[in-house]
């Protein structure tokens, strides 16, 4: 197990197929204005990839956008809807299908209000990370070994969880509701690009 950083792309050949764990950092949470600083990837094989985009990139990572559009690779999130809309701000693809843990966690842990992804990797797997770094100057020109850890952290799990909460969707009959939340959270997150992002327009008023 190990923990790669990598400048401005994705080295060619070192995903397995299959499903990939993705999450990003930002400056910020407002998308347009908070640059897009590190996308984290794994493939559940044990290794985490950082890939840091340094200020005044142009984004090109040609390796990274193969593998966040290819339609035949599930990415696997924690809150897909903020990571989604800075990859395609930034890096002008849509980095779907797409699997999130926290939607998941809504639909079948409907005994508790705390779907964080601390929470969820505590209770579904048993295990402690922490979220120390969350608020750090992810546009740093280095980052810290704690960043570092911090970020690859972030989907170092999330391959176990979508077992479990697969199998915890299909227990609950709530497998097809599911999937239909997936497949609308590209468009939920051009939405928030567009400017909804805290309008619902689904509601009367």
């Amino acid at each position: 197990m190990a923990v790669y950083l990598h400048e401005n792309d994705l080295p060619a050949g070192v995903l397995a197929p299959g499903p990939v764990a993705v999450d990003t950092e930002t400056m910020g949470l407002i998308t347009p204005r908070d640059r897009l600083c590190l996308v984290q990837i794994s493939d559940g094989s044990g290794d985490e990839h950082l890939v840091r985009f340094a200020p005044g990139t142009d984004f090109a990572a040609p390796n990274l956008k193969s593998v966040l559009a290819d339609p035949a690779r599930l990415k696997l999130y924690h809150f897909a809807r903020f990571d989604l809309a800075a990859i395609e701000h930034y890096l002008g693809v849509v980095a779907a299908p797409v699997f999130c843990t926290k939607i998941a966690s809504k639909l079948v842990r409907t005994y508790t209000d705390r779907h964080g992804l601390k929470d969820l990797v505590r209770e579904l797997l048993g295990k402690e990370i922490s979220k120390q770094q969350q608020s750090s100057d992810w546009g740093a020109p280095v980052l810290s070994d704690a960043q570092q850890e911090y970020a690859a952290s972030d989907v170092r799990h999330l391959h176990s969880m979508h077992t479990i909460l697969v199998e915890r969707l299909e227990r609950e009959g709530r497998t097809a509701i599911a999937q239909a939340c997936f497949d609308f959270l590209p468009v939920r997150a051009r939405l928030d690009l567009a400017g909804w992002a805290e309008n619902d327009i689904f509601s009367h008023a």
